[in-house]
């Protein structure tokens, strides 16, 4: 049996039978991975509460037949426990770990996205990433896994966007007036918005308004739903939260 070390970012945990405990890693060399942690929910000494949601950690592994590897012990890196004691925190963080799982397959190495993530939550717990940053992170997200909206140009025939653009998800982003009638999905769309979700995604981070950001928000949950085929759990829980 191959036994190996990995940086990771807990995804989230399943119990298994009286004791244990299936665990969802997103580790910076191999990808996404199901590890079998034996006697986690009993043994205090060997994970320690250390496989909660957003922790990041060493993970000793070892290969087993099949898919899913055995998780022997761990090592914290960082907990990120001071995102626990406050609730949008918390929702932008699961959410965050949310969008992580679904856009990384299994055994897909994204060390890129390994090491924004884990960088956007330290500055989450830091009170230094505000609601336009998660925003941002999305982007950037989507752009490392290969889902790089469009919002500088039409994403069909890759001409300016006019003054009356729309937006097709299906399509991968903004669609001059010229191409909407090979875009039956596409919904209008102020040009504004387009211009500010391209500035953050060039990498400007000037804080949005309220409103802004709330129509940001409706057009990146609609077209990570079309790629992903659903809604991510966590959206309804940040709009029950009030967070954006």
């Amino acid at each position: 049996m191959e036994r190996f070390v990995e940086e990771a970012l807990v995804l989230g945990t399943v119990d298994y039978g009286e004791a244990d405990r299936l665990v969802t890693l997103f580790t910076k060399g191999a990808g996404k991975l199901t590890a079998f942690a034996a006697g986690a929910r009993k043994s205090r000494r060997r994970f320690a509460g250390a496989l909660e949601p957003c922790t990041w950690l060493k993970a000793q592994l070892v290969e087993r037949r099949g898919t899913t590897l055995r998780l022997d012990g761990v090592d914290v890196v960082r907990s990120f426990s001071g995102l626990r004691g406050d609730l949008s925190r918390i929702g932008r963080a699961l959410y965050v770990v949310e969008l992580c799982r679904e856009l990384v397959r299994d055994r897909e190495p994204h060390p890129e996205l390994f090491d924004a993530t884990t960088s956007w939550l330290g500055r989450l717990e830091e009170g230094l990433a505000g609601p336009t940053s998660l925003l941002a992170f999305e982007l950037e997200a989507l752009s490392l896994a290969g889902l790089r909206p469009r919002f500088d140009a039409c994403s069909l025939c890759g001409g300016p966007l006019g003054g009356e653009p729309r937006f097709d998800a299906a399509h991968g982003g903004g669609v001059c007036a010229g191409c909407q009638a090979r875009a039956s999905g596409a919904v209008r769309v102020a040009p504004e918005l387009l211009e500010a979700l391209a500035a953050l995604q060039a990498g400007q981070r000037t804080p949005l308004g309220a409103p802004v950001r709330a129509r940001a928000r409706a057009l990146l949950n609609a077209f990570i739903s079309h790629h992903l085929g659903r809604e991510l759990r966590s959206v309804e829980f940040l709009k029950q939260l009030g967070v954006d």
